[in-house]
């Protein structure tokens, strides 16, 4: 067949259609939030049964909160889904997914019910943020060249925004009137959103993840990830290796087939950076996922990043020359032509300290010729960096600048002289 109608009509055919009562009180579980600036927020979710209509009196309860007497509204608008798009309606049955405005501080979980039979639907519980960063306005040379958006009024009103319609995320101000923290469920809900930002035209700055820690009975206490992984069975070994350096415990194995499915419980903290080495480490053939699992006492040191940058040293234009010399301390994650800023991470180095590299340095002309350094300067291709692998890279001194354009890695210190100053301090 040259389409999907026969598969279509099979599904008609054989797949009965929901059960839904139509006639009982109407009752909602919200499973989805959208927010827009005309009516706030918008309540999505299906009908589990009943009808409404629009104007309709309705109440909303939560599951986990059965104390709190409901709260009263009114269904001011309604729509229906029609591929992507919303279609306003003026009543919708059960079985059908609607989206519904008139609650001002509807959230993920709630049950909108009928006022007359108040009864709130269970869902899983929406686990607190375990991880933090902070979001600031872009203060590099390069500020505001290529974004849209860069001022922290614009920065503040975008991430508020962002909280309308993703519950598991948290801004909170800082001391500084140009920096927020934004706390999130791991540092993928929060890459996506950096790069939608990015997107949009924002210009702005992140720290390097930061894990939330509680205090529990006077103990301090780290999130941990319950981590399935499902890899083929010969790189198993080098899996469990590099789970128990960042403090995991194997909780169980299953064999699939020629797969196995491993089951372990890492600190959140740990996680940081794995994606990418697990991913090397299984030949891009494993599959991983975590869920928060619970809070414990602290699991001890976990080596972060054991390697180097290399750190720009004056502001300029990378060439070809200066890159070649650079190349040989490390890998580079710049080509000739890339404009850069003293305090900016051109590469990576093996050694556990930062080096300085002039890539701008220019070969001294003179009309010496010189057998075989003269030849063509072959630069080895650069690392070209995605923007996880560049918050999993960021060490704690430097930042990321995030632009519509680039992702520059950054020293929080440009000045080489002040950066040697705190170092020094440090060590004294």
């Amino acid at each position: 067949a040259s389409d999907l109608k026969p598969l279509f009509d099979t599904i008609l055919e054989y797949i009965p259609a929901p059960e839904a009562d139509v006639d009982a009180p109407f009752q909602m579980l919200v499973s989805s939030i959208d927010y827009n600036e005309f009516v706030g927020r918008i309540a999505i979710g299906r009908i589990e049964r009943g009808a409404i209509k629009q104007n309709q009196e309705i109440a909303v309860c939560n599951y986990h909160d059965p104390d709190a007497a409901p709260k009263k509204a009114k269904a001011t608008a309604l729509y229906e889904f029609d591929g992507l798009g919303k279609v306003p309606v003026t009543e919708s049955t059960a079985g059908n997914i609607i989206a519904m405005s008139g609650i001002g501080d509807v959230t993920i979980g709630d049950t909108i019910c009928a006022p007359d039979a108040v009864e709130p639907i269970e869902f899983v519980k929406i686990s607190a943020p375990t991880i933090e960063m902070t979001f600031s306005v872009n203060d590099s040379p390069f500020a505001g060249r290529e974004g849209k958006f860069v001022t922290s009024r614009q920065l503040r009103e975008r991430l508020i925004r962002e909280t309308m319609k993703d519950v598991s995320l948290r801004v909170t101000e800082t001391d500084s009137t140009d920096a927020f923290n934004v706390a999130g469920r791991g540092e993928m809900s929060l890459s996506i959103l950096i790069e939608t930002m990015r997107r949009e035209g924002y210009e702005l700055q992140v720290s390097p993840p930061r894990v939330l820690y509680q205090e529990i009975d006077g103990v301090k206490c780290e999130p941990i990830e319950r981590l399935v992984v499902d890899v083929p069975s010969d790189c198993v070994g080098a899996v469990m290796e590099k789970i128990g350096s960042r403090k995991g415990d194997l909780v169980e194995m299953t064999p699939v087939g020629d797969r196995m499915k491993v089951e372990f419980l890492v600190p959140a903290r740990g996680l940081f950076g794995y994606r990418n080495e697990f991913l090397t480490d299984t030949k891009g053939e494993g599959i991983m996922a975590s869920v928060f699992d619970s809070y414990a006492p602290m699991k001890g040191e976990i080596q972060r990043r054991n390697t180097g940058s290399l750190v720009a040293f004056e502001t300029g234009e990378a060439v070809t020359y200066g890159l070649f010399n650079a190349q040989e301390r490390g890998v580079l994650f710049i080509g000739a032509g890339t404009p850069v800023y003293a305090g900016m991470v051109v590469g990576e180095t093996p050694k556990a300290e930062d080096i300085s590299v002039n890539v701008c340095k220019k070969k001294q002309l003179t009309n010496m010729r010189a057998s075989g350094s003269d030849d063509a300067l072959r630069l080895i291709p650069p690392r070209q960096m995605s923007l996880e692998q560049c918050l999993e890279f960021l060490a704690d001194d430097e930042l990321l600048e995030c632009t519509p354009e680039n992702l520059r890695l950054r020293k929080r210190v440009l000045d080489h002289g002040e950066r040697m100053k705190l170092a020094s301090k440090k060590k004294g």
